[in-house]
């Protein structure tokens, strides 16, 4: 299992430089139309890197993080407010977010079908899910998959139309764009 508990100041250090540029442009043109003040939440955080790439694009969103590594969370800044927890038991009330991003994250769920479920419940109608990964379908998703799966990692890397297939059955409308071996997603919850 990768000890993410202690590898909080090396992603806060480093882990910019690995998202694609085009996927930040995606992430802010998803949140383009989003109303001020909107609660967004980042779900399998991390450090909080897509909740800052978020301000980055829109600082009057109120932002919010939740993983189950404190030592992840500890290096989030001061304007996301953290929580501990994982994807598959969301401590929030139904309907109160209107953006939930994922970079990075699905593929460490443990009960991918709990957290979709958990993400549909919390997510107001013609809310946003935003999901950054990597592609199965690739070369280097498959490469990458395995060696999580090496590290004791649940690996639930999906090929993005599966995904959208999956998402399709709690209510979303899928958009995907595809990035050589990642990819965006873009969920609109009808409700």
């Amino acid at each position: 299992m990768i000890p993410f508990n202690h590898l909080g100041y090396i992603f806060k250090r480093f882990g910019k430089w690995v998202y694609p540029y085009a996927v930040k442009e995606e992430l802010c043109l998803s949140l383009k139309d989003v109303i001020s003040k909107s609660k967004v939440l980042d779900v399998g955080s991390g450090t909080g890197m897509m909740s800052e790439f978020a301000y980055l694009c829109r600082e009057d969103l109120e932002l919010h993080a939740i993983d189950p590594a404190e030592g992840m969370l500890k290096y989030s800044e001061a304007y996301i407010e953290t929580y501990k927890g994982v994807a598959e038991e969301l401590p929030f009330d139904d309907s109160s977010f209107e953006v939930l991003l994922m970079g990075e994250s699905l593929h460490h769920f443990r009960d991918i079908n709990k957290s979709l479920e958990e993400c549909a419940r919390i997510l107001g109608d013609k809310g946003k899910l935003f999901i950054y990964d990597f592609n199965l379908d690739t070369f280097m998703g498959k490469t990458i998959c395995r060696a999580e799966k090496l590290l004791g990692e649940p690996g639930n890397f999906f090929e993005p139309e599966t995904l959208k297939k999956i998402l399709e059955k709690y209510g979303f409308t899928v958009t995907i764009k595809k990035y050589s071996w990642r990819y965006t997603i873009l969920a609109i919850l009808e409700k």
